[in-house]
């Protein structure tokens, strides 16, 4: 299997990049990409295990990568949650199915959200970690915009082994990430 385009631009571009803006002595004191994190929170499928299935169903052709079930850890009577029940999906990307799934986030999903100005700046964690909130699935072409039957959210979280924000960040926009300015 060929490297992902974003790998080689990773290795050739950004590596070197970043060594001259941190003036980094190694080239493996870079910050990388180790993981993303994909996962579908659905609180309907305690009342209908059929959603929780159709957003597996999406999650997977959406990753590439079958999804696995998370369930609740605690029972919590406000939400009629009981302890193991099924309450979301996720999937873990790594290596050169996280490099394709990056790829096609930047180039053809963000693009098409209604009114984008681009993606928040201030959701790194303290470890450097960049989180963002999809609210709708239909951004991805691997959906049938006519064959969903209800809107689906997602948390989209990139580990990065970095020490700061700062460095994440600079990773994220030499990546291609359309981040806010302070117009917006």
């Amino acid at each position: 299997m060929a490297a992902a385009r974003l790998l080689e631009k990773y290795n050739n571009e950004i590596v070197p990049e970043l060594t001259k803006i941190f003036s980094y002595k190694n080239k493996l004191q870079a910050p990388r990409l180790q993981k993303i994190v994909v996962n579908m929170g659905v609180g309907e499928a305690i009342g209908d295990i059929k959603i929780l299935d159709k957003a597996m169903e999406e999650l997977g052709a959406i990753t590439g990568q079958k999804p696995v079930v998370r369930r609740s850890k605690k029972a919590i009577s406000n939400f009629k949650i009981r302890e193991g029940l099924p309450i979301g999906c996720k999937v873990t990307l790594r290596r050169n199915i996280m490099y394709e799934f990056l790829d096609r986030f930047l180039n053809i999903a963000l693009p098409r959200i209604r009114d984008f100005r681009g993606v928040p700046v201030d959701s790194f964690d303290k470890a450097g970690n960049y989180s963002i909130g999809i609210t709708d699935q239909v951004i991805f072409p691997e959906i049938d915009y006519d064959r969903i039957t209800r809107s689906q959210g997602m948390d989209i979280t990139f580990v990065i082994n970095t020490k700061s924000a700062k460095e994440s960040k600079e990773l994220l926009r030499l990546f291609g990430m359309p981040f806010k300015t302070d117009k917006d």
